[in-house]
């Protein structure tokens, strides 16, 4: 193998690499009360209050093409979410609907305390 050959595939590699590294995961958050995430919820996703929603992902996903999914109880506290992630300069954020839709978009199943 030549070495122009090689550092092609070097570069080609570290290409390969840095995008894969560059495509962030998806944040889910449940927006629904602490009551409601007690009774059920998905494990590992966040529970962020619709009405605090603003503070806590600007605090902790300053980028705002962070991808966020949201979802409630009917997908209406994810949609007031929503629109308050939209209008503070937030790109890729979409409304899941209910905790039951996000549970079958994902696979997977739910937790409870």
């Amino acid at each position: 193998m030549n070495v122009r050959r090689l550092v092609q595939m070097l570069l080609i590699g570290t290409t390969v690499l840095f995008s894969a590294l560059m495509q962030a995961e998806t944040v889910w958050v449940d927006v629904r009360s602490e009551a409601e995430y007690q009774a059920k919820h998905i494990k590992g996703d966040l529970r962020i209050s619709h009405t605090e929603i603003i503070k806590e992902i600007s605090q902790r996903f300053p980028d705002k093409n962070t991808k966020i999914r949201l979802y409630c109880r009917s997908g209406h506290r994810a949609g007031i979410a929503q629109n308050a992630l939209v209008e503070s300069g937030y790109l890729q954020v979409t409304n899941a609907g209910s905790i039951e839709n996000a549970l079958e978009e994902r696979g997977v199943e739910s937790s409870k305390n």
